[in-house]
């Protein structure tokens, strides 16, 4: 056989065999999106528990889970005493029973913290904030 006809034969095998390769199934032709921004919980809720925490450091932020965390913050108004924050968002829909808000407190006694009861109404302010900035993100993402 010439080396024309070599030539001529590797190239129409390569022209069969080349197409059937990349019509691999498995393999997804298109790409995913460069920008994913679906989360696992409410994200109204998730942007305003957010917001509403962001004069303390966080700790733990998990928009999959929905959970938040800040670490012990102390007002500077307030040298002697400390609060901790944990907010759960346990839905995707933004409703009321989504939320839940725990605070821990301490007191500083002679050097020590030592654990103090917070008060009830402190947890329901911060969920009626979070709510009403939830809806207000709503409300201005729709309405604009």
């Amino acid at each position: 056989m010439s080396r024309l006809s070599l030539t001529l034969i590797a190239m129409v095998a390569s022209a069969i065999a080349l197409p059937a390769c990349s019509k691999n199934k498995d393999i997804p032709i298109e790409l995913a999106p460069s920008r994913m921004t679906s989360i696992g919980v409410n994200s109204y809720l998730w942007r305003a528990a957010v917001d509403t925490l962001s004069f303390a450091p966080l700790v733990t932020a998990d928009s999959n889970g929905g959970v938040i965390v800040t670490d012990w913050y102390t007002n500077p108004n307030s040298p002697g005493e400390r609060v901790k924050l944990t907010v759960s968002i346990i839905d995707q829909d933004l409703r009321a029973d989504a939320l839940r808000v725990a605070a821990s407190r301490q007191v500083n006694q002679n050097g020590t913290w030592v654990d103090a009861p917070v008060a009830a109404a402190t947890v329901q302010k911060l969920e009626d904030i979070i709510l009403t900035r939830a809806r207000d993100l709503r409300r201005t993402t729709v309405g604009g």
